[in-house]
């Protein structure tokens, strides 16, 4: 029979970290540059096939720049606002049961320990030890009643700052060929550097989520595609003459 490997011989166990992805701040550059790229690359070649002068084009590329990360970051700053003062009014709700109810706190937390399995004396000790320490105590029953951390709702400015700014670099991206060039070799550029930058932004995605780089990057590459083709198409019908 073998004998049995001495704790000091075996090796530890890997540590693993997981990313923060509960703040604001990732999501909204990660969506920041996704759309500054797919709407831009639409709105250049959507100006662009209606066969304006470069000048033109550079203009419709800036303002929809412009536009476009202004309107974002603002919605971010307004979504990820109201939801924190959402999230505050139910842990300040929280925080006066605590107060006022403490007993009927202490069994709502036993109860929820008990439906994972919990021994219930062990559910009972387990509550009371959590109940001791008022901020402890909030945090447990924002966690485990509401699904929150009170230190983790994310920073709503920095949630606006991000989106601005990836949302400009994505859309300066397929606009950048127009500043040196015009005419088809600026369009066939503008095409080139959207579905590298797309494929890029893909790749990236799929670190996060850990779904297959090549899957994410195709994704995003045939997304710009379809916009940016209804686009071309409808403005090379339309004209300039309208």
């Amino acid at each position: 029979m073998p004998r049995s490997a001495d704790a000091s011989q075996v090796a530890p166990r890997p540590e693993h970290h997981h990313r923060d992805v509960r703040g604001g701040t990732a999501r909204a550059a990660v969506f920041g540059v996704s759309d500054g790229l797919v709407s831009n690359v639409s709105l250049i070649l959507g100006v662009a096939g209606a066969s304006p002068g470069a000048g033109v084009v550079r203009l419709a590329g800036l303002a929809g720049l412009i536009a476009g990360a202004v309107s974002m970051s603002a919605g971010e700053y307004v979504s990820m606002k109201a939801q924190n003062e959402l999230l505050q009014r139910e842990l300040d709700i929280e925080r006066r049961e605590l107060r006022r109810n403490p007993h009927v706190e202490t069994v709502e937390l036993t109860q929820i320990y008990q439906s994972r399995g919990v021994d219930p004396d062990r559910a009972r000790q387990l509550a009371e030890d959590m109940m001791r320490d008022p901020d402890v105590a909030l945090e447990t029953h924002a966690r485990e009643e509401l699904g929150i951390d009170p230190n983790q709702l994310g920073s709503p400015e920095g949630a606006a700052v991000a989106s601005f700014v990836a949302f400009a670099v994505g859309a300066l991206v397929p606009l950048l060929p127009w500043f040196f060039g015009s005419g088809v070799a600026a369009t066939v550029s503008s095409v080139a550097l959207g579905f590298v930058a797309c494929a890029v932004v893909g790749a990236s995605l799929a670190r996060f989520t850990g779904k297959s780089t090549l899957f994410s990057a195709t994704r995003q590459v045939v997304i710009a595609t379809i916009a940016g083709g209804v686009t071309f198409l409808i403005g090379n019908l339309v004209g300039v003459g309208v």
